[in-house]
């Protein structure tokens, strides 16, 4: 199949045209789910096709579609022909000056055994027997646990001969329990879109040992039932990596955006608070904040060789010990800007054109375990597992609720208390990080559910973080 697509395009190349590239994109996707014992319809989904990009007279032009025959071929490379022609002289940027990569080579993401290998009627009985943990007497109204997995082909080829194959599987498993008495009711989950989404296979699911933490959370559920409202004042907080995941994600992936930060999504997704000039300046957050763009992390969720535009996927510092030195950029974005930027124009499918996205952008690990990190909180609280979340179109002001909280009193882990909630702005807030955990808190997750762009586009992004405390953050309680 490679081979012959190969031979399409080098048939179907025009003459007189700058640059051409097109992305052939196949995915396979699976779901199975057990509701309150209940097997759930399965999905099987099967996806394929291409898009044409093409670089003519200064112009750029898009083109995709699910017809990957030469004709089918022929034709979206004349009509993204067409695009280009039109908006040459009238682009932000002059294609003609850009020097899009050239590379060659195949990729592929770890998996052990693909979890699609196992005959369904295991993947069933599994499901099945992680649902019945999560049963309880009284008092669970909802339990069910599901695992979706996709595996997605694609081949980049250019005009000059760029040749690029990757392949990767995402597994996503998920628990979800619903508490309710008396006309309350208390949720918590493990995964989904909070954070258990890696690349691999069976070895994901079993590692997460989900039998296990079906009880924990059906038992963490049914404390929320009888616990206090969180606290309401300035204290210090503990976040744990499952909430990280959402800070990194809102308050520095969003507002680190090149395309963000240069105008291109104000219309649908916002705009930044961080501005072109801060590079190189900007305190963003404390001494104790690094962060790291890090495609190559082995089995994180958004890792990869090669990102959707040819560039090669490397580790880059984005904040260096608090201090703001790179862009989420791709090549476009840095050609346009002049700021330093990394491999992550990146694509929800193949009828999308590429955009910058976060892909894996992880906090580094500090120096303390977690009782240490405990132990420096006088009066605070530990938050584990988003909620919910709000936050202004430039990613600044944000306020974001937890499933379960805990109490700390003098250095102590105390009592649960049940909707805690903080707020705070990402301009100041990173700069009250006094603490990150070190190794033995620290966790590999990620979420398939990111979107932005216009049309809108849905994909899959990695997050790793320690825990971490911040001093005299504002929290309340009560539903946010």
């Amino acid at each position: 199949m490679r081979q012959a697509l190969l031979r399409q395009f080098r048939e179907a190349l025009p003459s007189g045209v700058d640059h051409v590239s097109v992305r052939f994109v196949s995915e396979k996707s699976t779901q199975v789910a057990v509701r309150n014992d209940v097997v759930q319809p399965p999905g099987v989904g099967t996806d394929a096709g291409l898009m044409v990009t093409v670089h003519e007279g200064g112009g750029l032009g898009y083109a995709a579609t699910s017809d990957t025959s030469p004709a089918g071929l022929r034709t979206a490379i004349e009509r993204a022909r067409r695009w280009s022609r039109a908006v040459a002289g009238r682009s932000v940027i002059d294609t003609s000056k850009l020097r899009m990569p050239r590379p060659t080579g195949d990729w592929a993401g770890p998996v052990v055994r693909p979890w699609s290998d196992l005959p369904v009627r295991e993947r069933v009985d599994r499901l099945r027997r992680i649902c019945a943990a999560a049963a309880a007497p009284k008092d669970i109204a909802l339990r069910e646990a599901s695992v979706v997995e996709s595996t997605t082909e694609s081949l980049y080829v250019t005009s000059d001969g760029a040749e690029l194959f990757q392949q990767r599987t995402g597994i996503v498993p998920e628990i979800m329990v619903f508490a309710s008495r008396d006309g309350q009711s208390q949720r918590r989950t493990m995964g989904g879109m909070r954070g258990a989404s890696r690349l691999g296979g069976v070895e994901i699911v079993d590692g997460y040992a989900m039998e296990d933490a079906a009880r924990q959370i059906r038992d963490e559920a049914l404390l929320l039932l009888d616990a206090p409202q969180c606290p309401t004042g300035t204290m210090d907080v503990v976040l744990a990596p499952d909430q990280m995941m959402l800070q990194i994600h809102e308050s520095i992936g969003h507002p680190l955006e090149l395309d963000r930060i240069l105008g291109d999504e104000r219309n649908f997704a916002g705009t930044s608070f961080v501005t072109p000039d801060m590079f190189g300046t900007y305190r963003y957050g404390s001494e104790q904040l690094t962060v790291s763009f890090a495609p190559d992390e082995p089995g994180e969720f958004a890792s990869y060789g090669w990102d959707d535009d040819g560039a090669r996927g490397e580790r880059l510092l984005l904040i260096d010990k608090g201090l703001l030195v790179r862009a989420l950029g791709g090549t476009v974005s840095q050609a346009r800007s002049g700021i330093a930027g990394v491999a992550n124009s990146r694509a929800s499918s193949w009828n999308r054109a590429p955009i910058d996205r976060m892909a894996n952008l992880n906090v580094e690990p500090g120096d303390c375990t977690f009782s240490e990190l405990v132990a420096g909180v006088e009066r605070g609280v530990y938050l584990q597992t988003n909620l919910s979340w709000s936050i202004d179109d430039s990613r600044n002001k944000f306020q974001f609720g937890c499933e379960f909280g805990r109490e700390i009193v003098d250095g102590q882990l105390g009592r649960v208390v049940r909707n805690p909630n903080y707020r705070g702005i990402s301009a100041s807030f990173w700069r009250t990080l006094h603490r990150a955990g070190d190794r033995s808190t620290y966790r590999v997750l990620g979420t398939p559910f990111c979107g932005k762009g216009e049309p809108s586009q849905v994909i899959g992004v990695g997050h790793a973080s320690p825990a971490c405390h911040f001093r005299q953050v504002d929290v309340f309680g009560g539903a946010a």
